[in-house]
């Protein structure tokens, strides 16, 4: 079974639809959303939209649930674009969700608000924390929010993140994590490659240029310009 999973869409068309292109090569059997359909860019009806309609598993993240929920006043911009059905639907995405493939327990998030973002080089006491809930221990973790994919393991198993779509930090491309194996719990060999696709950044960026009503216009300018975090 191949199973994408991927996240922090971020309102970015042009990413989104580079890494559309690359699932029609690959052709999963599943698309998995882990959270960040909206916000930051400036297409966030296109890219929420491309999430209810490519993906069977959808979790939340802290931007749909802020936008979703109204929680900022600044968010009006994104408001006015998605309308009361796209923030409804945001605002109630499950927070995190199970998966048993190839005889290890994964457990998947987007970050934030089920728990502290986690970056690629915190230490293994903060990242240890994701392996164990009131729900039991987990063989694995996969998650997102801070936009910068890697595999790795820890004492306690494999922590992974999808790296974002529409918002890379560090390698300014669209990041996607293709997980390949058998469901259930019978040990069986799994593979983890992560998508590293190139998209037309400079026209990701004249979409935000011409609106000027783009809020953080030239901080989502420059982190998806340079990889670099603006804000």
């Amino acid at each position: 079974m191949k199973i994408v999973m991927l996240a922090d869409l971020h309102g970015n068309l042009p990413a989104t639809l580079a890494m559309d292109a690359m699932l029609q090569q690959v052709q999963p059997d599943e698309v998995w959303f882990l959270g960040d359909a909206v916000g930051k860019g400036p297409s966030n009806a296109e890219t929420c939209d491309w999430v209810r309609s490519h993906c069977t598993l959808c979790l939340g993240g802290n931007w749909d649930y802020g936008i979703g929920g109204k929680e900022f006043a600044e968010d009006g911009y994104f408001w006015a674009q998605l309308g009361p059905e796209r923030m409804d639907w945001l605002k109630n995405l499950p927070r995190e969700a199970e998966v048993t493939l190839g005889g290890i327990r994964f457990r998947l998030f987007h970050g934030r608000p089920v728990t502290p973002l986690m970056r690629v080089n915190d230490d293994k006491e903060l990242l240890g924390q994701a392996f164990h809930t009131g729900k039991g221990d987990f063989g694995g973790v996969i998650f997102a929010d801070s936009h910068r994919p890697f595999v790795r393991s820890l004492q306690d198993g494999y922590i992974i993140n999808t790296g974002s779509v529409g918002n890379s930090l560090g390698v300014n491309r669209a990041h996607a994590l293709l997980v390949e194996g058998e469901k259930g719990d019978t040990p069986a060999p799994l593979m983890f490659t992560i998508l590293s696709v190139p998209y037309d950044n400079q026209a990701a960026a004249d979409i935000a240029r011409q609106d000027e009503h783009l809020p953080h216009r030239d901080a989502y300018i420059n982190e998806i310009i340079t990889g670099k975090y603006s804000r």
